[in-house]
């Protein structure tokens, strides 16, 4: 994918973190073959010393390391502000939808499992960078007494702060920004998790139950439509 600022073009930067020498060869061949940059990196101690140098467009990020728990290295890219923006897909062998529920609650914006094809990795990669790129540039998103401060990353009812997690926050920015829109099952799953997420189901609506009790008294702004979705309105 390119980007054009101001007439020049620049090819999205995309950082493999991977202990795997042939999966990261093969990661790095495909995203360089479909036009994009890719740096590839064994362990997470050499991740994070390119991110102090260079931040990437997105991260695709092993879970099993062997120097760190990926998990964690998603905690922390999620706890700095530099960071916490960067669009991550996990890439890992383990496969239960505990493990995927982890790593999403915990700020991962997509989950692919090994071993995975070329067109699926590509494919995933495309709709996260557009995803990213197209997201709301509104720094306040008011409705009622919900007000969501992207700058701040916040979210607060009637003055008070909300801690919502990283997919509760993008779920409800969603919803916000679409306020008297019906959205469909699908059309959440596909913009909050990524596409073809397994447990969708109970996933949606365990987000949305724990989202309502956090919001309290702004919950009644989040309603069902039976059968077809959610809206904020």
């Amino acid at each position: 994918m390119t980007e054009i600022i101001y007439g020049v073009s620049v090819l999205a930067n995309i950082y493999i973190v991977e202990d795997d020498t042939n999966i990261r060869e093969i990661e790095s061949i495909a995203l360089r073959n479909s036009g994009y940059q890719a740096a590839e990196f064994d362990c997470a101690r050499s991740f994070r010393s390119a991110l102090a140098k260079k931040l990437p467009d997105l991260v695709l990020l092993d879970i099993m390391l062997p120097d760190e728990d990926g998990l964690d290295i998603l905690k922390w890219l999620r706890r700095v502000p530099e960071t916490k923006k960067i669009p991550v897909i996990m890439v890992t062998a383990k496969t239960s939808e505990l493990d995927k529920v982890k790593g999403l609650d915990n700020g991962a914006d997509d989950y692919i499992t090994k071993p995975f094809g070329i067109m699926e990795l590509i494919s995933r990669v495309r709709a996260l960078l557009r995803r990213s790129q197209e997201a709301d540039s509104e720094k306040v998103i008011r409705l009622d007494n919900i007000v969501l401060d992207n700058d701040r990353h916040a979210v607060y009812v009637d003055d008070r702060l909300c801690e919502l997690t990283f997919k509760e926050y993008e779920l409800l920015k969603l919803l916000l920004l679409n306020a008297g829109i019906v959205m469909s099952r699908d059309k959440i799953m596909e913009r909050v998790w990524g596409m073809d997420f397994e447990g969708e189901s109970r996933t949606l609506d365990m987000h949305i139950k724990t989202l309502r009790q956090k919001l309290q008294d702004g919950a009644v702004h989040i309603k069902t439509i039976r059968n077809v979705g959610y809206v904020a309105e």
